[in-house]
């Protein structure tokens, strides 16, 4: 049996940035960036921009246009599942489990309930099918809501019956997003918008899936406790790994062990991009403290509303707080928080790395 390999906080920090393709060198074209990165967080906050768009600036640079993003999804070579953004070839890696809906083994309660709250709709179900067969793709405001049942909660979507149903149709693999009009999400039949691909069994799948992220993550738990949308472990794939001082399984991509430290460069992080979103590992492997502070009352916030984590070769060493004022035409820094003083050389590359967001926004600097 092959030893663990043993690894530094600072080789498993590289190996991440070096994954999540935020090294000195920048990838060109938006689709090998969303396929290298499987996913990106369909989050609409745009305190400064939409968090897919921050995320493909923060590789692509200046050159990334938004639009292109936008015709992507539309012409369905990406597609939102679930509020992440995938390559449209990977829905056949998720269409094994929609069959299993919902869900394989001993079912949990709130499973349980979900299937019944389907079932006691049928009816519903069935009318919103056969509208979007006949008139799709449609807004969930123009699909009729003939559901029997009400959708229970003590949330904000208390009563949202067409929107609820339409999220578990999406995951019994029936209906799919089907881009965008203006801000309102359009829908269809999913055998009108996934690829006719081979669909492997579900474990195939979990494992092709996990190989993935690994890929896209660099080193990441073999287990982690479960996330909504897009896990932080990866089972098997990969090699094992030690990291000095930090506790737990790892599993490291090889193919990025052989790389010597690079040049750093500045990038500004979208709080949900990848490489900061699993907060256990942000917190033992890059020692950096950080929370997204938007839904604190405001007397409560250290960093800012949509602070941005501030990278700079392999270390996360600040908050960016910043917002777009389109109004005004400007984007407004109210504080570059540093961690520890930033070296001439950081504090450069920062700085131009914030001048260059307010340009891409084409907003003047303030």
């Amino acid at each position: 049996m092959n030893q663990p390999h043993q690894l530094t906080r600072d080789d498993a920090r590289r190996i991440a940035v070096r994954a999540q393709l935020l090294a000195a060198a920048r990838p060109t074209d938006l689709f090998d960036v969303v396929r290298h990165l499987t996913v990106l967080q369909a989050e609409p906050t745009s305190a400064i921009a939409p968090s897919a768009d921050l995320v493909l600036w923060s590789r692509l640079g200046p050159s990334y246009d938004p639009a292109s993003l936008r015709d992507a999804l539309d012409e369905q070579r990406l597609i939102e599942h679930q509020g992440f953004i995938r390559p449209a070839e990977d829905m056949a890696l998720f269409r094994a489990e929609m069959a299993q809906w919902p869900g394989s083994g001993e079912l949990t309660d709130w499973q349980v309930a979900r299937a019944e709250w389907v079932e006691a709709n049928d009816g519903c179900r069935r009318d919103l099918l056969e509208r979007l067969r006949g008139d799709g793709p449609l807004p969930a405001s123009e699909l009729p809501d003939s559901c029997e049942v009400p959708w229970q909660s003590s949330g904000w979507n208390n009563d949202r019956n067409v929107r609820m149903l339409l999220q578990l149709m999406v995951a019994r693999g029936e209906v799919a997003s089907a881009g965008r009009r203006g801000r309102e999400q359009l829908w269809d039949l999913a055998e009108r918008i996934y690829p006719d691909d081979p669909v492997p069994d579900a474990e195939d799948a979990r494992r092709i899936r996990d190989a993935r992220r690994l890929t896209a993550l660099g080193i990441a738990r073999a287990k982690a406790a479960s996330s909504p949308g897009e896990q932080h472990d990866v089972g098997e794939a990969g090699e094992a790994a030690v990291i000095d001082g930090v506790r737990g399984s790892w599993r490291v991509d090889p193919a990025y062990l052989d790389d010597a430290p690079g040049p750093g460069r500045a990038a500004l992080l979208s709080p949900f991009d990848r490489l900061v979103q699993d907060r256990k590992r942000l917190t033992e492997v890059f020692e950096f403290d950080y929370l997204l502070e938007m839904y604190k009352p405001a007397a409560q916030r250290r960093w800012g509303y949509y602070a941005l984590p501030v990278l700079y070769g392999d270390r996360l060493v600040g908050k960016l707080d910043a917002t777009a004022d389109r109004a005004e035409g400007a984007l407004v820094v109210t504080a570059v928080h540093q961690d520890e003083p930033f070296a001439p050389e950081v504090a450069e590359a920062v700085d131009a790395e914030i001048a260059s967001l307010a340009e891409w926004l084409g907003l003047e600097l303030v």
